[in-house]
């Protein structure tokens, strides 16, 4: 017995989401995806996919008959829009898995506090900066307390669309407020590069914790690798680029703190590649997000009708 699911948003990240869902799922199936373009790669790869299909948006998606058996509805739009959708499709009863970076719901990142929402109506999956950086902080803070970490997500042009581009300053309030609520880091920051280089590089990301007790190495080395085993079981492509490196640093004042710092620089260099179902192996940084909106909607699903995940 499967849980029917909508997608509103017919681009790379929506249209991903529907081949991840049809290929990787075992307890949801798509019947309904929602755009804007009628003439869109989206829409027209889920009608041959037997999904039915609206151009007309969330109102055109609660009119199709098959949203009678929705009981999950995947955002993939934009924040803009994603204030309205979600109180069109809440309004009905549905559950919501946000992925976009307006924050309705509480934060979200899988491997470190879903357990902590399976009850909430909607959930936000922070961006795919965070979805790759927050485990990092996580995994520091858990062994150790940090003053400020900061996050730098570099990701190809190419695999930026509208939606992307139009959230970047949602984009960096979102996974700096996540780095706090999730990772745990006393204050957070962080920083997006589209890099245009041709051609397209895999999404790289930087992870640096300012901690300012004494650091036992080893267990910060054994809780970071415990971490990234844990993201690789639903992101394949989720590796360490080198091993996590450990500085002194005696700063008499450092800007992001508002004062001097004395401790360790931890520094965390990561490397995300997708999986290749509907984008190219470079953009990761679409593919950890709907890796981790699946795995999240399974989890949801699975605390409401007591199957297992």
């Amino acid at each position: 017995m499967t849980t029917a699911v909508a997608i509103i948003g017919s681009g790379n990240i929506g249209t991903d989401l529907m081949i991840k869902v049809k290929r990787l799922s075992e307890t949801l199936r798509v019947v309904a995806m929602a755009g804007i373009d009628p003439d869109s790669d989206g829409l027209a790869r889920a009608r041959r996919l037997g999904v039915a299909t609206t151009h007309e948006g969330v109102d055109g998606l609660v009119r199709l008959p098959e949203f009678a058996d929705v009981e999950l509805v995947f955002d993939a739009t934009s924040a803009a829009a994603h204030a309205r959708n979600d109180a069109v499709v809440r309004d009905r009863g549905r559950l919501v898995v946000d992925l976009t970076p307006a924050a309705i719901g509480p934060y979200v990142v899988p491997v470190v506090n879903l357990g902590e929402h399976l009850h909430a109506t909607n959930v936000n999956m922070v961006t795919c900066g965070g979805q790759a950086t927050v485990p990092m902080v996580a995994a520091v803070s858990r062994v150790a307390p940090v003053a400020y970490a900061e996050i730098v997500a570099s990701i190809a042009s190419r695999s930026a669309g509208p939606g992307t581009r139009a959230n970047i300053d949602e984009f960096t309030q979102t996974t700096a407020r996540a780095i706090e609520a999730i990772g745990g880091a006393e204050r957070g920051k962080a920083i997006i590069v589209l890099n245009p280089a041709d051609p397209p590089l895999i999404m790289r990301d930087t992870v640096y914790c300012l901690v300012a007790d004494e650091v036992d190495e080893p267990a910060v080395r054994r809780s970071v690798e415990a971490m990234v085993a844990d993201v690789q079981d639903y992101v394949g492509g989720y590796r360490l680029k080198q091993d996590v490196q450990f500085d002194p640093v005696d700063e008499p004042y450092v800007p992001a703190l508002g004062r001097g710092f004395r401790g360790t620089r931890i520094t965390i260099m990561l490397e995300v590649a997708g999986a290749g179902h509907y984008l190219p192996e470079y953009a990761g940084n679409l593919d950890i997000m709907t890796s981790a909106a699946l795995r999240t909607a399974e989890r949801l699903i699975a605390e409401r009708t007591g199957v297992p995940a």
